[in-house]
């Protein structure tokens, strides 16, 4: 038995990252290939049954996850990520969640064919969006901020609500059907949301006040938040079950809201987010391999069907048009979000404990809840995630742009390469601190932003989406490997990239970390390449003429001059580092640093096979 539970666990596990992997390599939305890789492994096949394998484990570890993954959206939130749409975010979490609600508990009750209890219960929970759907789609569409921010913050805020506000529909039923309960009833519910609200406040003020006084060793911050999360969600559910969400929820704000002042908390924000990838595919397996293979079939009969478009077209469209009537949201940002809404974990797991509260009070047309909300959930998920990147692009709201660079650092040889890469109409942004060091790079026309790249602010100013890569590229090589660190975990370990001072010295002497090694750029230094750049050095792109798919190293690719980076076919970058190799294809360009002058065709150096 036990081999049995510790198998079907590691395959869940297994399973939910691969599925991260494979929506990687073919840029389909994640949720949409865990959801098919547990249907497959789950009620199709019948391989595996985590709900059978773990038995009374099976919910409290998915409501645990839950937990951790609304605190790290949460926390992640940011006021400044508002400004300028605060309005509009008000209004949809409050007046437009509250429309839904009604709107879709008619759907449920005028379309499924529920009873009008059940349709406000299940009303209510319907209007959930969440961080676990929500999150992994805008990493991959790369919207604008503003109508990201928008949808991001619905997601995490709306998400407590809707448990809550099925709760609530509850408590009123019982009320009105239940001789032996009375109105006072209603307070306590109130009274029990508001003692969990407090509970994550409190727990939120104190950890926070613990890290910043060093009242807690580093080593420990981690553990200590992450415990603390679990212990929050536990006391609020043992309190008044379904509040956790809530105060989870409040806990992440609190310390979301601190981090700006605190900077070690922002570092445990990287072990969490980490988790909550982590958690996030393995709950989606863990629930999609777990239903019922009766419950798949219920899923295509025509009141399921309709009542899935109604709050497709109807119900989300309508909250969303009418919430924001006056906002400062323009009218394609109101289209793209009014379309927006996938439903994901939170619906699926709520939905299962109402089910079965509801049978055992007699309801018997609650039996078919669980077909309904997953049919909700899978339909969104694969219809928005799909439909999330060609829209945007559409109505103008995501990153149309080639992959661009962010260049820190003001110097002649970046400048020189910030010029030539908007030549090939490569989008670039150079950063410095020194407003001196930028007034070259403004007289050539190149934008800048004067500012210190690791200040919280200019994370806020910068809009960061347009940018693939980024070169650090400074003369001081303790800032480079500081600025590499900061930024790595925000656009990835191949996508950032940092300068050499001297290329003579070793990467010990420059305190270059071991980590960072590998993306150590076109393996020379920055006080070579500037002094190339006074000597008459000048950048050129060569037409690469290999016939077919090679893997080669930065002395095979036979150029004369130096090689900084191959621009591939499909518009992608790959920079020259000390250790990488590179593939070159038919048809790409090569950019190298060399002292003929691209001006002059004749001296364009060619590429030789190799």
């Amino acid at each position: 038995m036990g081999e049995t539970v510790l198998l079907s666990i590691v395959i869940v596990i297994a399973l939910g990252i691969f599925s991260q992997w494979v929506a990687w390599r073919i840029q389909w939305p994640s949720i949409v290939i865990m959801s098919i890789a547990g249907l497959l492994m789950g009620p199709i096949f019948g391989i595996i049954n985590p709900e059978q394998a773990l038995g009374e484990l099976y919910t409290p570890i998915i409501s645990l996850a839950v937990a951790i993954i609304l605190f790290e959206g949460s926390a992640s939130l940011d006021i400044r990520e508002v400004k300028g749409i605060s309005k509009s975010v008000f209004r949809i979490v409050t007046f437009g969640a509250f429309l839904a609600w009604i709107a879709g508990s008619f759907a449920a009750h005028f379309i499924a064919g529920l009873s009008l209890e059940i349709s406000f219960i299940i009303g209510g929970l319907f209007v959930v969006t969440g961080p676990t759907v929500i999150i992994p789609l805008l990493r991959q569409a790369k919207l604008k901020p503003r109508t990201a921010a928008v949808l991001k913050w619905e997601g995490i805020i709306v998400d407590p609500a809707g448990p809550l506000l099925a709760l609530f529909a509850y408590e009123v039923i019982k009320v009105f059907s239940k001789d032996s309960i009375h109105f006072g009833y209603l307070s306590n519910f109130l009274f029990g949301a508001l003692i969990t609200g407090v509970v994550g406040y409190t727990i939120g003020i104190l950890l926070s006040v613990m890290v910043s006084r060093g009242r807690i060793p580093d080593y420990l911050h981690s553990p200590m938040i992450l415990s603390f999360v679990l212990l929050c969600f536990s006391i609020s559910e043992v309190i008044m079950h379904e509040t956790g969400m809530l105060a989870v929820t409040v806990m992440g704000l609190t310390m979301g809201h601190t981090k700006k002042y605190v900077s070690s908390i922002k570092k445990v924000g990287h072990f969490v987010e980490d988790i909550s990838v982590l958690l996030t595919s393995t709950v989606f397996i863990l629930l999609t391999a777990s239903l019922p293979r009766e419950i798949i079939g219920e899923i295509f009969t025509l009141p399921i069907i309709a009542f899935v478009l109604v709050m497709l077209f109807i119900v989300r469209p309508l909250s969303i048009w009418i919430s924001t009537i006056g906002t400062e949201l323009t009218v394609k940002e109101k289209t793209l979000i009014s379309w927006i809404a996938p439903r994901g974990i939170v619906a699926l797991t709520v939905s299962g404990y109402f089910a079965s509260l509801l049978l055992d009070d007699g309801y018997q047309d609650a039996s078919i809840l669980t077909a309904l909300t997953f049919a909700l959930v899978f339909i969104t998920v694969c219809a928005h995630g799909f439909s999330l990147g060609p829209l945007s692009k559409k109505l103008g709201l995501a990153n149309t742009e080639p992959p661009g660079i962010l260049i820190v650092g003001s110097n002649p040889f970046s400048i020189g390469l910030a010029e030539h890469c908007q030549k090939l109409g490569i989008p670039v942004l150079i950063v410095d601190h020194s407003f001196e060091n930028l007034r070259l790079a403004r007289e050539r026309n190149i934008d800048t932003y004067y500012g210190e790249i690791l200040s919280d602010d200019t994370r806020f100013e910068i809009d960061l989406t347009p940018y693939e890569s980024i070169l650090v590229m400074t003369d001081e090589g303790a800032y480079n490997a500081l600025v590499y660190q900061s930024y790595v975990d925000e656009f990835g370990f191949n996508h950032t990239f940092a300068l050499l001072v001297n290329e003579n010295q070793t990467s010990h002497q420059q305190k270059v970390p071991s980590s960072m090694k590998a993306s150590l750029l076109f393996g020379e230094g920055f006080e070579t390449l500037n002094k190339k750049m006074h000597e008459g050095h000048t950048f050129s792109t060569i037409d690469s003429d290999v016939e077919q798919k090679k893997i080669v190293k930065k002395e095979e690719l036979n150029v004369v001059g130096i090689p900084l980076f191959i621009r591939k076919k499909d518009r992608s970058i790959t920079f020259i580092t000390l250790r990488k190799k590179v593939e070159l294809d038919k048809g790409d360009q090569i950019v190298v640093l060399s002292i003929y002058n691209e001006e002059n065709s004749h001296a364009i150096p060619t590429l030789e096979e190799s």
